[in-house]
C-alpha cells in the first residue's frame, strides 16, 4: 500500500519516543475524525510525550515526524484570563 497522504500535516503525541536514525517510536495522530497509531521516525531522538507534526508518510502505518509547538499556545500565554493582552 502506498503513502497515506491524509496523515501529512496532522499533529500527534509520541507514546514511545523516537531514537533518531537508530529506530522508530510510536505516535497517536488525530486524523480522519479520530485517532490512529503509527510507527514514527524522526531525524533527531524525540522523547515520549512530545507533541509532533507528521511531515511525510512512509507507507502503511509509518510516518516521519518533527517536534511541534502549536503557535496558538504562545498566543494564549500572552493573554490574561480576561482575554486582555498583558
Amino acid at each position: 500500500m502506498g503513502p497515506d497522504e491524509a496523515v501529512i500535516g496532522c499533529t500527534g503525541k509520541l507514546v514511545v519516543g523516537t531514537r533518531g536514525p537508530a529506530g522508530p517510536g510510536e505516535v497517536v495522530v488525530c486524523v480522519r475524525g479520530g485517532t490512529e497509531t503509527f510507527l514514527a521516525w524522526s531525524d533527531e531522538p524525540l522523547p515520549t510525550g512530545a507533541d509532533v507534526l507528521v511531515v511525510e508518510s512512509r507507507g502503511t502505518r509509518r510516518v516521519e515526524v518533527v517536534a511541534w509547538t502549536d503557535p496558538l499556545d504562545e498566543l494564549d500565554a500572552l493573554t490574561d484570563p480576561a482575554g486582555d493582552a498583558s
